[in-house]
């Protein structure tokens, strides 16, 4: 007579609560506000670097324009990401299921800068575009906006490490007690939106420009990945030869013989049918399951 399972535990279920004026007031009449942000930006090699003094030929000073940079800033956009996922059907019937396998990022961020009489923001980004691109022309140097008109005009683009930087967006409120701080690992400027002006009432010239970046992180959140007081196992192994050569030893070890290059894999010893060990055909040791599969 077969024993009957015992019944699967069922989880409980919610139930409706009563709150009070104050736990309501608590909880949401005190919303995070959109305007309560900083920019904290910063150029490749910083301020002795090539992308500053490039500026500083455009009348850009980034050492004392940067503080009035990163407040004309008027908006922004706190960045999303997205899962990609697999979808599995064959596991159980009638029952789709969906795992992920890789964390997507979005490919840009847009921030809106107010133009003052100097037009600081924008000579700041067409600099900086312009010196990823090395524009130049044939005779060599960069000779000025003159040069930039010739018929024997070039550019040559410049290594990702000269032009990519880092930078944050803070969002805090009024008491200045929360905050979160989004962190852009190699990011750049990729286009400068274009800005219409008119002969009608006027209003304040704003120009908005499109950063690319690899991806972001909050640094306010804790992570999965090991804290810097805990100890990582250190490996001895500088390279990938050397543990090709260590994998090899160890397997003369196991098996006490000498073995050519994939050899090692399907040598047939005890040790290695332990193991579970495959060859790249994906021929297990003999005496092993799926011994015989590609033979």
């Amino acid at each position: 007579m077969a024993v009957p399972k015992p019944p699967i535990p069922k989880p409980p279920v919610p139930s409706p609560t009563a709150k009070s004026l104050s736990q309501i007031k608590s909880s949401l009449l005190n919303p995070a506000l959109t305007s309560h942000y900083e920019l904290y930006l910063s150029i490749p090699g910083g301020n002795a670097g090539d992308l500053n003094k490039t500026m500083a030929k455009n009348g850009v000073d980034f050492s004392s324009e940067q503080s009035n940079l990163q407040l004309a800033c008027s908006e922004a956009t706190l960045p999303g990401s997205s899962l990609a996922t697999l979808e599995i059907n064959n596991d159980y019937t009638g029952v789709t299921e969906r795992h992920a396998y890789r964390r997507l990022y979005d490919d840009r961020i847009d921030l809106t800068f107010y133009v003052d009489t100097k037009y600081t923001v924008i000579k700041f980004f067409e600099t900086w575009i312009k010196y990823i691109m090395s524009e130049s022309i044939s005779g060599g140097g960069d000779e000025g906006p003159v040069g930039l008109a010739y018929p024997n005009f070039f550019y040559s683009v410049r290594y990702p490490e000269e032009y990519q930087t880092k930078f944050s967006i803070v969002k805090f409120e009024r008491d200045y007690q929360s905050r979160l701080t989004y962190t852009f690992l190699k990011a750049y400027p990729i286009s400068i939106n274009s800005m219409p002006i008119s002969y009608d009432s006027s209003s304040l010239l704003k120009c908005t420009v499109s950063f690319t970046y690899s991806r972001y992180y909050i640094e306010d959140l804790n992570g999965s990945a090991p804290s810097k007081n805990e100890e990582k196992p250190q490996s001895s192994l500088n390279n990938p030869l050397e543990q090709s050569n260590f994998n090899t030893e160890s397997y003369k070890t196991l098996t006490n013989k000498t073995y050519v290059g994939n050899d090692v894999l399907n040598g047939g010893n005890s040790a290695l049918d332990l193991l579970g060990v495959r060859d790249q055909l994906g021929r297990g040791a003999p005496g092993t399951v799926g011994a015989n599969i590609l033979a």
